[in-house]
């Protein structure tokens, strides 16, 4: 994954509705976040299921920003 990838991906769930990011559960949430991604940057597969791990790992983290937010 690429620093540039993971700047979009960081703003984009700083970017995200709060009660989104504490509602959806795991699958929902990695899939939503995957596909705002690749509304602003087209992915081939490797990098989805990059990024799809990338995301899993850090669900934790982002629902504590979240949270921190809220």
């Amino acid at each position: 994954m690429t620093p540039l990838m993971l700047r979009q991906l960081w703003s984009l769930v700083d970017a995200t509705q709060v009660a989104l990011l504490l509602n959806l559960d795991d699958a929902s949430l990695v899939q939503w976040l995957l596909r705002q991604f690749r509304i602003q940057q087209p992915l081939n597969p490797e990098e989805i299921t990059i990024l799809s791990s990338y995301i899993q790992s850090k669900l934790s983290l982002i629902r504590d920003l979240a949270h921190q937010k809220d």
